[in-house]
Formats: structure tokens, C-alpha cells, sequence
């Protein structure tokens, strides 16, 4: 006679889901059997399966859609959309993203002065709390299927003796060109993490419970290898690939 599980109830639903969504029983972006289907096959009520599917939904194996049910979401599926990363020069001189998305901002980004960091200070090589412009924004592409949330900063000190000194310098992309025509010649480095939004995120990127956002730092270093300026990308990581050309 096989063991008795002793487990909660909504712990066992949570472990039959997620072993048919692994071995494919429950496809990737199929619905999964209603809660009332599961209620009646685990003998509960459907706040129990209800239990269940949020822990499923914090590990991020399933997506509930308004109106239509739960989805199977597969961790070893590939993703809709591969962005290769990097920064090229174009013919005409402007400095364009590798992936070549045409990015729009949801409203004009402004210059705010912020205090440096300590992580960010340390990546920039300058002193904790030293001045920077910063400039935030929420950008669109493919009419709004895309989003991620991009800030630009750039240290006061890089800006001494320049045109940039009393005004604001344009933000990245187009920082870019600003610092190439103050005879620095440029390269980056990007580093890529990821970690769980916090909530105005989540709303700003649309991501469902339990999705992790991809959080990439980009730092623009000159010939020397001095950093002039960093940005911060959080895009969503349900559904897209980083590539990198090594």
C-alpha cells in the first residue's frame, strides 16, 4: 500500500500542476484544468486550489489571464523575442542600439541631479554621494508590446571644463555622440543580473506574479578606460533572450 502524503492539500495540487507542467502533460501556453475541476478531483473547496495555484504563481509556472483561466508557462521553453545587446556606430555617425528596436519614450525624460550610490559609485569610479545627472524613462516599441524601463546617469565630474558643465547633457542614446565630440572615444560594458521587481515596476512593465525582471548595467568608458556614464535597463524576463557577440 503506497504511503499516505500528508502534505496540504494545496501543496499536493501545486506539486501535481507543476510536475505535469515539467514533463509536458500541461503544455507551455495551454490552460490548465479549471478550479473547479480540481477542487473536485482533490475533494476541496476552490479557495484551497485557489492556495495552490499561488504558489505555483510565484515560481512563475503559471500565468492567470482575466476572464479565460490559468496557463502553463514551461521554464525550459525558449523565448518569443532574442535582443541582441552592444552599441554600433551607424554610417551617419549616431551610436544605435545592437538589437535595432526603434524605442520610444513615454513622456520627454528630464534631468534631475541625484547623489551617487555606493554600488553605482563604485562602478563609475567616483566618490559615494558625488553629483550626477540622471534621467529616467519608460520606453515603448512594436506599439507598446515592448517595454522596458531605462535611466541614464552621468557624473557631474566628467562634465568639468566642457560645454556640459552649466547644462544638462543630452541622455543616452544620444549622450553618445555628446561625449564623442568631446574627443572621448568610446566602449562598454555591460553587466546582467536578474532579481523580482519592485511593485512600480512590475505595473510599469505589465509583468505577471512570480516574473523576475532582467536588470542590465551598461557602463561607457572612454579610451583610458575611465567610466563617463552609466544606464540602467529593467526589462521583463518572462518571455526574452539576451545575446551577446563574443
Amino acid at each position: 500500500m503506497p504511503p499516505k502524503n500528508t502534505q496540504p492539500k494545496y501543496r499536493q495540487i501545486a506539486d501535481y500542476l507543476r510536475e505535469g507542467i515539467l514533463n509536458g502533460t500541461f503544455p507551455a501556453g495551454q490552460p490548465l484544468p479549471s478550479e473547479e475541476a480540481l477542487a473536485k478531483q482533490f475533494g476541496v473547496t476552490r479557495p484551497t486550489v485557489r492556495q495552490g495555484l499561488t504558489e505555483l504563481r510565484a515560481s512563475g509556472l503559471v500565468e492567470a489571464i482575466m476572464g479565460r483561466g490559468t496557463f502553463a508557462r514551461s521554464p525550459h521553453g525558449r523565448p518569443s523575442l532574442t535582443r541582441p545587446r552592444g552599441v554600433r556606430l551607424a554610417p551617419d555617425g549616431r551610436y544605435v542600439e545592437a538589437d535595432g528596436i526603434r524605442w520610444e519614450n513615454a513622456e520627454p525624460p528630464v534631468a534631475t541631479r541625484t547623489d551617487a550610490p555606493m554600488a553605482l559609485a563604485d562602478l563609475l569610479r567616483i566618490p559615494p554621494g558625488e553629483p550626477m545627472f540622471t534621467y529616467d524613462a519608460l520606453q515603448t516599441a512594436d506599439h507598446g508590446h515592448l517595454r522596458q524601463l531605462h535611466r541614464t546617469y552621468v557624473p557631474f565630474s566628467v562634465l568639468v571644463d566642457t560645454e556640459y558643465e552649466e547644462e544638462a547633457p543630452p541622455p543616452a542614446p544620444e549622450l553618445y555622440g555628446a561625449l564623442a565630440k568631446l574627443d572621448h572615444e568610446l566602449h562598454f560594458t555591460e553587466y546582467v543580473r536578474t532579481r523580482m521587481p519592485m511593485p512600480d515596476q512590475a505595473q510599469a512593465l505589465r509583468l505577471p506574479d512570480g516574473v523576475p525582471l532582467l536588470h542590465v548595467l551598461r557602463v561607457t568608458l572612454n579610451g583610458a578606460d575611465k567610466p563617463l556614464a552609466l544606464e540602467e535597463f529593467h526589462l521583463p524576463g518572462d518571455d526574452l533572450e539576451l545575446s551577446f557577440r563574443l
